[in-house]
């Protein structure tokens, strides 16, 4: 049956711009709708449809990155007939809208920021050991918490490793909140954006936060494959054309140190 789920999910990638349907989508896999809905959801952690939006706002994110196309063009490219459904759903999966995420991606992406306990015990806190499949590149890991099963928008605890590890999410507000990691190659800084992807990703159940309880759970990452969402929020591995923030501070940082030695020089000299 699984066989039936990548199959609608290689036409949802094909053919993300048009209008598809569950009935078309539930056709392309030879099954009902009923039938087919709950085994994408049991397969993938998401419905269809958000599936499909994921797919759209990915393309739409290429798009912004590697064409001068206008955000209206786009909109329209992607599937979408309304501009402001397009730039509502853009900001509230990416965290940027789509005019401030083009201009980000050439002047450099903020790193998302850790979170940190806030001194006052009383929201939830996630711990536990992040474990990642053999790599042989030097990689960045996000592990965060987030209101949907897909990684958007920002989320509501981050931490980030540089490797196999321990991990721990503090200030955690109570809910219902969907644990996701993903393995970043920084070797990938040398690719153009839009052929970027995780190396490798966690996906947990739901879990439920309540105040003053710390939850203990490991994470296995896989490499990433056909049923595992795209990652729309922004991150400077994935999204920046430059090769990253730290390369860029580090080139200036020793152009600033070679341009003082040069005056120290020149004052000695005279």
């Amino acid at each position: 049956m699984q066989n039936a789920v990548e199959r609608a999910i290689s036409i949802m990638w094909d053919r993300y711009n048009e209008p598809l349907s569950l009935d078309t989508m539930a056709d392309s896999a030879y099954l009902s709708r009923f039938y087919f809905s709950r085994l994408f959801r049991s397969t993938t952690g998401t419905s269809p449809g958000r599936f499909l939006t994921a797919i759209r706002l990915y393309k739409a994110k290429n798009l912004l990155l590697e064409t001068d196309m206008s955000v209206t063009d786009i909109a329209y490219d992607v599937g979408y007939n309304s501009l402001g459904t397009f730039i509502s759903r853009f900001t509230r999966s990416v965290g940027i809208s789509p005019a401030r995420y083009r201009w980000l991606a050439q002047h450099g992406i903020p790193q998302l920021s850790r979170s940190a306990p806030d001194g006052q015990w009383c929201r939830g806190e996630i711990s536990g050991r992040l474990a990642l499949p053999p790599v042989d590149v030097p990689v960045k890991v996000y592990v965060g918490v987030f209101d949907s099963p897909i990684v958007q928008g920002l989320p509501a605890a981050c931490d980030i490793l540089e490797g196999s590890g321990s991990y721990v999410l503090h200030d955690i507000p109570e809910g219902e909140w969907h644990l996701r990691a993903a393995a970043i190659a920084l070797d990938d800084i040398a690719s153009p954006p839009s052929m970027r992807r995780p190396l490798a990703v966690a996906a947990h159940e739901p879990v439920k936060v309540v105040a003053e309880t710390r939850l203990s759970i490991d994470l296995q990452l896989h490499p990433t494959g056909i049923f595992d969402l795209p990652i729309l929020i922004a991150l400077p591995e994935l999204d920046s054309h430059a090769a990253n923030g730290r390369a860029r501070y580090s080139r200036s940082r020793f152009e600033r140190r070679a341009a003082t030695t040069a005056r120290v020089l020149r004052k000695t000299a005279r």
